[in-house]
């Protein structure tokens, strides 16, 4: 039956025999068999056909829009029933937000390589909003997003703490006061990363922890460039301790001490909403998750 749906599925997207004849290495009366033998077993014609044109009647287009589902489960169900038989390899799409893909997935990557030789990662960096989308739309195997999501559409699993702090360059005036308040941060420019960002939904937590919004900001879009721009003194920002843990060894940055502070936040793997995940998929949701328990 899965070839038979196969051969439906191709003529009705090529609309022409001849054509789903040469892309599937068959002649065309065997495509016109299994066509025929296909609207048999379901007792009802699936094609309109003419010396011009082959076309989808009002069965086809049903059979037509279930043969393509079935045949991705079926696809899906061989990959699976492969990972049975043979230890994870092949290829895994992962995409990461920016402060956990720059700054803590290559170590994590290094150390699934050592045990499974075989997998060929690929990354992508986006912020949070986009990885939930690339998710969604089966363009990456498993996300990595700052922070937490409440949807049914996909599966989101909280594995490890972050910590995020005020960090200032260590010749800031801030650090001459005693107490620093509200009102000092206030008055400073304040470095935030763009929307969409879990660093950005953290920075914007940290206003309302402060209870102020600052009048003058300065938006980025990477965490880097921001450790830069503290660094020749333009301004301040709150970020991730992950982000920052070279910066801070060497002196070249320093943590503020305020009231409230560090914030704390989790990083959630995201995958689909489905039973079953490939092998490789699940030794890296594995790796992640164990090492957070």
């Amino acid at each position: 039956m899965d070839q038979a749906l196969h051969v439906f599925i191709t003529v009705a997207e090529q609309q022409n025999f001849t054509r789903a004849a040469e892309i599937l290495h068959m002649t065309q009366p065997a495509v016109s068999s299994y066509i025929q033998n296909l609207e048999k077993s379901l007792n009802i014609k699936l094609l309109e056909r003419t010396n011009k044109f082959v076309r989808l009647n009002k069965a086809g287009e049903i059979v037509y829009h279930h043969a393509k589902n079935i045949l991705g489960l079926y696809t899906r169900m061989e990959n699976l029933l492969d990972d049975l038989k043979h230890t994870a390899s092949g290829t895994l799409s992962i995409g990461s937000s920016y402060t956990y893909g720059e700054y803590i997935l290559p170590h994590k990557i290094a150390a699934l390589l050592k045990t499974y030789p075989q997998l060929n990662p690929t990354i992508m960096i986006r912020n949070s909003n986009e990885i939930i989308e690339l998710v969604l739309h089966h363009q990456i195997d498993v996300g990595i997003i700052e922070g937490e999501l409440k949807t049914e559409k996909l599966k989101i699993t909280p594995f490890a703490y972050d910590h995020l702090s005020i960090i200032a360059a260590p010749s800031h005036s801030l650090f001459n006061k005693d107490k620093i308040s509200s009102f000092d941060l206030s008055q400073e420019t304040w470095l935030i990363r763009e929307e969409g960002s879990g660093t950005r939904e953290m920075q914007e937590k940290g206003f309302q922890r402060l209870n102020f919004y600052p009048k003058n900001v300065m938006t980025f879009g990477s965490t880097q460039v921001i450790k830069e721009a503290i660094e020749a003194g333009l301004g301040i920002s709150l970020l991730s301790h992950s982000a920052i843990k070279n910066e801070l060894q060497l002196g070249k940055l320093k943590l503020l001490e305020i009231e409230g502070f560090p914030m704390m936040r989790n990083f959630s793997l995201v995958t689909p909403n489905v039973k079953f995940q490939t092998k490789a998929t699940e030794v890296f949701v594995e790796l992640l998750v164990g090492e957070g328990k």
